[in-house]
């Protein structure tokens, strides 16, 4: 990570370095010092900042001439006062409200910074230089926009008239290494058992289907679980906005495509899946499942297309089912109900609940198998759980991850697969008592 200069205190610094900055803006060739390279750039606006310096009644500092070098370096070939947030790897999550109100998250918890931009017309030019990047545009005709950085972070902005107190931007980071199923049992977020649970459904090619509510921790569960898919394999990513970063060498990723300025063109995540079918893969990864897609999805699954991962927006494993079905619904087809919980109930096999807490930590509060139907109901058992015991001094969540004693239907699966699991794992504290 590099040197972030921290802001000067001196209360009239602000003054002179606005004054500087402007004047340093209007001598530059900004897109002379773009040609230029970083270096390069580096000492020509060190020496401009060196002569403007000293035609000031305040001194500045070589800390105070060195970071508003730095800020103007950020002004041409980064993101401006963002670069600092960016630089930090600490950082999570930059949500910028309006142009003077600027937080991030860190461990989970939310807090103001002190980064600001100048107006609403400095994030507007900031938040243009994203989107056009990658292609995509954001004006009043289409105040709506996803994109994503170079480092692969997501990016939404909204700009008025949809947002009323001006330009808003969001950036979710995505760490530039990808955390580890170590990493996950490090943190606390697993146990050892529930690891090798899940290392051994995805081996034996089981379907499972990874809940959570924002910011969970899906997408980075769903890199962890597809880790375990062998090299051998071909596999095709489906996204939105492309996260996931998967190692394996045989990966095709797809992305989807909005309308352009006609309102045409635009490719939808179901024509995807459809299209990926074609493509002879071994694995299917849908980034996370949410419109008519999910009636292709499961077709898929249920058709020689096992091992197939997804995410999906839900607060409980039996929530995840219901906006499941509500979603095969979208496509508008009049299945009955009944039949599409018989293909929900025969092509999931696990639902994975990731849960971000009160203090800000991320746990796998259950990990639930779909067991089949039961009359027009899916029925589901509980294998592994997070029994929450209450708030410690700190406001840190207390608890425990406790198996439920009830051994999993898909062991059998995981056996002829050449999977061996302690049948103990499964045993719950009272029963081994």
């Amino acid at each position: 990570m590099g040197t972030v200069l921290m802001p000067a205190t001196r209360p009239d610094f602000n003054t002179v370095k606005v004054a500087i900055h402007r004047k340093l803006i209007a001598r530059l060739n900004l897109d002379r010092v773009a040609e230029l390279g970083r270096e390069a750039a580096r000492e020509e606006v060190g020496r401009i900042v060196e002569e403007l310096a000293a035609g000031e009644n305040t001194p500045m500092t070589l800390q105070e001439r060195e970071r508003l070098a730095q800020e103007v370096l950020d002004e041409v070939f980064g993101l401006g006062p963002l670069e600092p947030l960016l630089r930090d790897s600490s950082v999570s999550d930059i949500l910028v409200n309006t142009h003077n109100r600027v937080y991030v998250e860190r461990n989970g918890l939310l807090e103001r910074t002190s980064v600001q931009f100048r107006d609403d017309s400095h994030l507007m030019a900031i938040i243009d230089r994203i989107v056009s990047a990658v292609g995509r545009r954001v004006d009043e005709s289409s105040p709506m926009v996803d994109a994503r950085l170079a480092d692969g972070s997501r990016v939404n902005a909204i700009i008025p008239p949809l947002a009323i107190d001006g330009p808003c931007l969001s950036i979710r980071r995505f760490g530039h290494d990808p955390l580890t199923a170590e990493n996950l049992l490090r943190n606390n977020s697993l146990t050892p058992e529930m690891l090798e649970l899940m290392r051994g459904c995805v081996y034996a090619r089981l379907n499972v289907l990874v809940s959570g509510g924002t910011g969970a921790g899906k997408t980075t569960l769903l890199n962890v679980l597809s880790s375990f898919i062998s090299d051998r394999e071909r596999i095709v990513t489906i996204e939105d906005a492309a996260e996931l970063a998967l190692h394996q060498e045989h990966v095709v990723r797809l992305e989807t495509r909005p309308p352009n300025v006609e309102g045409k063109g635009a490719v939808r995540q179901r024509q995807l899946v459809i299209n990926s079918l074609r493509m002879r893969p071994d694995r299917v990864i849908l980034g996370e499942v949410r419109g008519e897609e999910a009636l292709d999805m499961l077709q898929a699954m249920n058709t020689g297309h096992d091992g197939s991962l997804a995410t999906i927006h839900a607060n409980t494993p039996r929530d995840a089912l219901g906006r499941l079905e509500t979603m095969v619904a979208m496509a508008n087809l009049n299945i009955p109900e009944s039949a599409i919980r018989r293909q929900i109930a025969s092509a999931i096999n696990v639902v994975v609940q990731v849960s971000r807490l009160s203090d800000g930590k991320r746990k796998i509060t259950t990990l639930a198998e779909v067991t089949g139907m039961e009359g027009e109901v899916v029925t589901m058992q509980d294998i592994f759980s997070f029994r929450k015991q209450g708030i410690g001094e700190k406001g840190e969540v207390l608890g425990e991850f406790v198996p439920t004693g009830i051994r999993p239907k898909c062991a059998e699966k995981l056996f002829t697969a050449g999977i061996r699991l302690p049948m103990g794992m499964f045993e719950s504290p009272h029963m081994r008592g």
